[in-house]
């Protein structure tokens, strides 16, 4: 038990060591100074609805927290399709969390990202992406382009450390709905989810 304990407490903290590295290397890349909390990871991966049978595309994994709730959550490996910027993490991720279809790229180029699944429908997006570090009209395309890969009325959901929306109103286009403040998250998340129809 003891020993169990202990290796759940080095990986966390290599996990932790390894965000720190890609927040220094790239503070627009990495959003918070700490990886996410499993409690958001887990409020964020809910919104996902396995009994649908479409992949899940996932924005931003980082060191792979919200990947692991998001196969918690029911869905196979094979159904999940993960964007990371950061070549780093990449390689991290391939490693630690086999079968999952992870890509090595840019999320605001999603056509050319996504090769061979860039027409796929896809239940829902989880993002990870700090938007704030972009400006507002490449927030918005990105939305847009995200939703465009939806069902109607399936969401986007967004974590962010600001106060309000990363992506501004514009309720001819889609919906914002405040989804959750996790507390238990170091800095606290604010959660948005955005749905079309």
């Amino acid at each position: 038990m003891e020993l169990r304990l202990k290796e759940r407490l080095g990986r966390k903290f290599d996990e932790e060591i390894r965000f720190f590295k890609g927040w220094i290397d790239g503070p627009k890349q990495v959003g918070a100074i700490l990886p996410t909390s499993s409690v958001t990871a887990r409020r964020m991966a809910s919104v996902i609805d396995p009994s649908l049978g479409l992949p899940v595309l996932e924005l931003g994994p980082g060191t792979g927290i919200i990947t692991k709730a998001i196969l918690k959550r029911g869905i196979a490996p094979k159904d999940l399709v993960s964007i990371e910027f950061s070549t780093d993490f990449y390689q991290h991720l391939v490693k630690t969390i086999p079968g999952v279809n992870f890509i090595n790229g840019d999320a605001f180029d999603l056509d050319r990202t996504l090769g061979d699944w860039k027409d796929k429908m896809f239940d829902s997006v989880i993002c990870a992406i700090p938007l704030l570090s972009f400006p507002m009209e490449k927030r918005i395309e990105l939305l847009e382009s995200l939703l465009d890969r939806l069902p109607p009325g399936r969401p986007v959901v967004q974590i962010t450390y600001g106060p309000v929306s990363p992506v501004v109103a514009n309720p001819d286009r889609y919906k914002i709905k405040h989804f959750d403040f996790v507390v238990r998250n170091i800095p606290p998340a604010q959660l948005w989810t955005y749905t079309r129809g």
